[in-house]
């Protein structure tokens, strides 16, 4: 299989079409959390699992994004009758640029996310929720 172009080049070209915030401003967003703010974890239901996640968030298997967030589709959520802002992540922030790209393609506005994922989310001292 010849890949022309990897996944470091999509994340780069996501990054500068995307705007990301830091663990101290998604802080800073979750002690003013309402049901506007709709904070998305995109890692895999065994990495939740195993590492908890940000306290308030909704999981969204990658997969099922676009679907999930679409009022169009038969899969829509009603978590997002009332957001007005969304904030992505998942472990690295790979995943997460990839799909805040994806979602700003589909015509949302008001979207952001996690740089560094999880991993930079729990160095920066971040409070992790378990099951």
């Amino acid at each position: 299989m010849n890949v022309k172009k990897g996944y470091k080049q999509l994340v780069a070209e996501a990054e500068q079409q995307i705007q990301a915030i830091d663990s101290s401003e998604l802080k800073a967003r979750l002690e003013k959390l309402d049901e506007s703010v709709v904070i998305i974890d995109l890692r895999d239901v065994r990495e939740v699992k195993r590492e908890g996640k940000i306290p308030g968030s909704l999981h969204i298997p990658r997969g099922m994004l676009e679907f999930w967030v679409d009022p169009e589709s038969p899969y829509y959520r009603s978590e997002f009758d009332k957001a007005k802002e969304l904030v992505l992540y998942c472990n690295k922030g790979w995943r997460s640029a990839l799909s805040t790209q994806s979602l700003q393609n589909m015509g949302i506005e008001e979207i952001v996310h996690l740089k560094g994922g999880m991993e930079q989310w729990q160095k920066d001292g971040g409070t992790v929720e378990t099951n």
